[in-house]
């Protein structure tokens, strides 16, 4: 009889926080070093090969850095905002027709995380 009281208190703490567990944010360099990372680093000084650093993008007017830009992003005249961003991400060639950006990160909540994680590069 002890034992009913305890384990029917642990499946309700279980039930009340898995939800929440689930719902925790996504870890942005994690989801950087998955979905990003195989074009771009984030690494201050290293030279952009595939595509451009991405160290401090965030408040910096687009195509600004050392790398061969798509004419469409030299003629966006787009500041990387974290909204901006968020935009971009969600879909590159609607924002920027031409671009040469062809990832998505349709996950609103992938997309914040890897953005603030943006956000903290380059300082």
């Amino acid at each position: 009889m002890l034992f009913r009281p305890i384990g029917a208190l642990a499946a309700l703490t279980f039930a009340v926080l898995c939800p929440v567990l689930a719902q925790a944010a996504p870890d942005g360099g994690a989801l950087f070093r998955q979905r990003c990372q195989a074009c771009h680093t984030v690494t201050p000084g290293q030279p952009a090969s595939i595509a451009p650093n991405l160290s401090g993008v965030v408040g910096r007017k687009a195509a600004s850095t050392a790398f061969n830009y798509s004419a469409a992003l030299k003629a966006s005249k787009l500041v990387w905002s974290k909204a901006a961003l968020s935009t971009f991400l969600s879909g590159p060639q609607q924002l920027v027709p031409g671009t040469r950006m062809v990832i998505q990160v349709t996950d609103p909540s992938e997309r914040a995380a890897i953005i603030e994680f943006l956000a903290h590069t380059g300082h």
